[in-house]
């Protein structure tokens, strides 16, 4: 079989999995299933470095017994709850970078434990005023816009496409519980004698604890693991579509940026994070302002959407991969699907919580939650797509995505800022719903247009050729895998 790209024509080897190899990787648990255990807890832990300033920052500004409170006004806790985005944009790109050159494994668990450290001096800035909390947030943000170029990278090595949307989804949830732990424990902490800065105590030490395990127990992938099996690392490798050789080559950068399904990609992404964010920074004030309920005092309340969103990731994830497994839809299809039930279910949930009173707070706290909740199909839509388009490239690609994406987190509160200047006034909080919902059905539908889940041509390095059928077409390397054909572009 003959490969044409550029203009050249070269070979492309063809690897099929011999049918008792795909019966014995794919059997039972193995060392594929511990590293996305680890990784699971390492978006926890992660999410609690991010989260732990935007629990914290009611009781450090109020008067409570035994902890110190600092007067700081509404556009101090602003800056401070939106520094964290400076760093972490910026640190996206390089981060991709950075875990190609390394490996994944030293960059993440390096990020982590410096994060960790950081949470230790948080009681001590937060005393020498706001400027210092914002410098260390800013820190915090860099380190932190390693974990998803870098958990990425690391995916990308080690699931393989048929089980996908299951490890990648259960990976990523960690997120949302990381988020509804720390929203759901913060409560009992500040009423502790550690108060306030034990919330920041303990996600520094957690942070330290886990960055060890993953030093010890980690891997970079199935070739660098000690103690997995033969049959499971060839298993993985013919999977995955990832090729070692691509490790010392340059990201592709102008194949990238003129890829239309990478724009696709990019749209979906940013539409997921305008919306969550302007959620979880929003939320709360409206929730206050107009149904004249105090979120912020009820934790189980605040955590109970990312809860939702949680557990929806673990139902959605093997959904999708039995209904591409089985050759029900092919892979596009599942990603646009899942996806379009990730952005228009929550904008049709925003349009409907706009038109809300503070006699049917029942139906809020309802709407609330499911529009968090139901993000949860972007885990088995964009969230993957990078992994789909480019095994090779995924880490540095998700580095772009998510940095553009980034920028939206922190437009979209100054957007809102602009609009409400009553924030009693429910008539303002509808515009500030519409657009929401507006921005979701305009950037999925660039995703439906343009999106793909197949490996383009520029994943492989120049020079080689990949050892797994996941090329356009070209995906029907066994009878225990869905077939796909040209189904996968029909969208």
């Amino acid at each position: 079989m003959v490969y044409s790209s550029n203009g050249e024509r070269r070979p492309l080897l063809i690897h099929v999995v011999p049918r008792p190899l795909r019966k014995l990787g794919s059997r039972g648990l193995g060392v594929r299933h511990w590293q996305a255990v680890l990784l699971f807890v390492g978006m926890m832990i992660n999410y609690f470095q991010r989260v732990n300033i935007s629990a914290a920052i009611v009781p450090m500004t109020q008067s409570t017994a035994g902890a110190p409170f600092y007067n700081w006004d509404t556009s101090d806790k602003s800056l401070i709850l939106s520094s964290f985005f400076w760093g972490y944009v910026v640190s996206q790109v390089p981060a991709g970078l950075l875990a190609r050159r390394f490996g994944a494994k030293v960059v993440l668990g390096s990020a982590t434990a410096i994060g960790g450290l950081l949470c230790f001096f948080h009681p001590m800035a937060a005393s020498s005023g706001w400027e210092s909390i914002c410098a260390l947030r800013v820190l915090t943000g860099l380190v932190q816009g390693t974990v998803y170029p870098c958990v990425h990278t690391l995916l990308a090595k080690w699931v393989p496409r048929t089980e996908r949307g299951l490890l990648t989804t259960g990976v990523y949830s960690g997120a949302q519980f990381g988020t509804a732990v720390i929203l759901a424990t913060s409560g009992l902490i500040f009423e502790s004698n550690m108060g306030w800065p034990g919330l920041f105590y303990l996600s520094g030490g957690l942070s330290l604890a886990w960055a060890l395990l993953f030093f010890w127990q980690a891997a970079n992938e199935p070739a660098t693991a000690g103690r997995i099996s033969k049959s499971e690392r060839e298993y993985i490798e013919s999977l995955t579509g990832s090729n070692s050789a691509s490790q010392s080559v340059a990201v592709p950068w102008m194949s990238i940026f003129k890829s239309p399904a990478f724009y696709g990609l990019l749209a979906a992404h940013c539409g997921f994070t305008w919306g969550f964010y302007t959620l979880l920074t929003e939320m709360p004030t409206y929730l206050s302002s107009v149904l004249q309920l105090n979120v912020k005092s009820n934790a189980f309340l605040s955590s109970l959407p990312y809860f939702a969103m949680g557990l929806l990731c673990i139902v959605v994830s093997p959904i999708s991969d039995l209904l591409i497994n089985r050759g029900t839809i092919s892979i596009t299809t599942a990603r646009k699907l899942f996806n379009s039930i990730g952005q228009w279910g929550p904008m049709v949930c925003l349009i409907g919580l706009g038109y809300m009173t503070a006699g049917e707070k029942t139906w809020a706290i309802l709407l609330l939650t499911l529009a968090v909740g139901i993000n949860a199909g972007c885990s088995c839509g964009y969230l993957i797509n990078h992994i789909d388009l480019s095994p090779n490239f995924a880490g540095p690609m998700m580095g772009v995505t998510n940095g553009i994406a980034g920028v939206t987190s922190i437009v979209a509160p100054l957007v809102v800022g602009a609009i409400i200047s009553n924030e009693e006034d429910p008539s303002q909080w509808r515009v500030v719903f519409f657009i929401t919902g507006g921005i979701y059905l305009v950037c999925n539908t660039l995703f439906v247009i343009f999106g793909k889940a197949t490996v383009q041509p520029w994943n492989d390095p120049p020079s080689t050729s990949s050892t797994v059928t996941l090329r356009n077409h070209l995906e029907s390397d066994s009878k225990s895998i869905a077939p796909t054909s040209d189904n996968d572009n029909r969208f």
